[in-house]
């Protein structure tokens, strides 16, 4: 569960699920402290936000103990994923920075989609 207690942030999930009908699409939602609102982000989705206002408190609850050994990521602005971030220049880090595109990360790294 991810949820903003102070300020408001755009929220982003893709679907990296090897196999998934749904690999590589990607949906949003503005989360704000206003809205006491929250987004659920199921494993096998990468995960990334935006910070709109001032300043934001963002909060999210794992499904597992945090392995830094397991943190990846997906360039923010991947044509294949498309996404729309609503800036064009954003401020990142250098990790973000270094992310490499969806395609060029290897199968391995990937989740696989399991129809229930």
């Amino acid at each position: 569960m991810c949820r903003v207690v102070e300020g408001e942030v755009l929220d982003v999930a893709a679907d990296i699920r090897i196999g998934s009908p749904t690999f590589g699409k990607w949906t949003s939602v503005i989360l704000s402290a206003e809205k006491h609102n929250e987004i659920y982000i199921p494993p096998g989705f990468a995960h990334g936000f935006i910070v709109l206002s001032e300043a934001a408190q963002f909060l999210y609850k794992c499904g597992d103990f945090y392995r830094r050994e397991d943190e990846h990521g997906v360039a923010w602005n991947d044509p294949d994923l498309g996404i729309n971030w609503r800036i064009s220049t954003p401020i990142l880090s250098e990790r973000d920075k270094l992310a490499p595109r969806l395609s060029e990360i290897s199968s391995e790294l990937l989740p696989v989609y399991r129809q229930k």
